[in-house]
């Protein structure tokens, strides 16, 4: 590897404060629907609670922080949130 070579940063994991943003469709649940997910799979800071609509209200994006155990656990959370139809991105 030469020294322009940017290698990706590392997760040392458990990490107890990593954040996740969702982007999904507006909607009745959405909250809910996002928080149980990721509390099926993490354990949620909900004092990091953010929530903001889209300029025209098309989009919501809700951010948390949870404690991430590993990449498995990160990558099945990724996985059921846009399952659900109606998350557009996963941060």
């Amino acid at each position: 590897m030469t020294d322009t070579e940017v290698k990706a940063p590392k997760i040392e994991f458990p990490c107890a404060d990593y954040p996740i943003k969702v982007i999904g469709d507006t909607g009745v649940g959405f909250r809910d629907k996002i928080i149980a997910i990721l509390e099926k799979h993490a354990t949620v800071d909900h004092d990091t609670f953010a929530e903001r609509l889209s300029t025209n209200g098309k989009y919501t994006t809700i951010q948390l922080h949870i404690i991430a155990t590993g990449q498995e656990q990160l990558y099945d959370i990724n996985s059921e949130l846009r399952a659900t139809g109606f998350v557009h991105m996963v941060l």
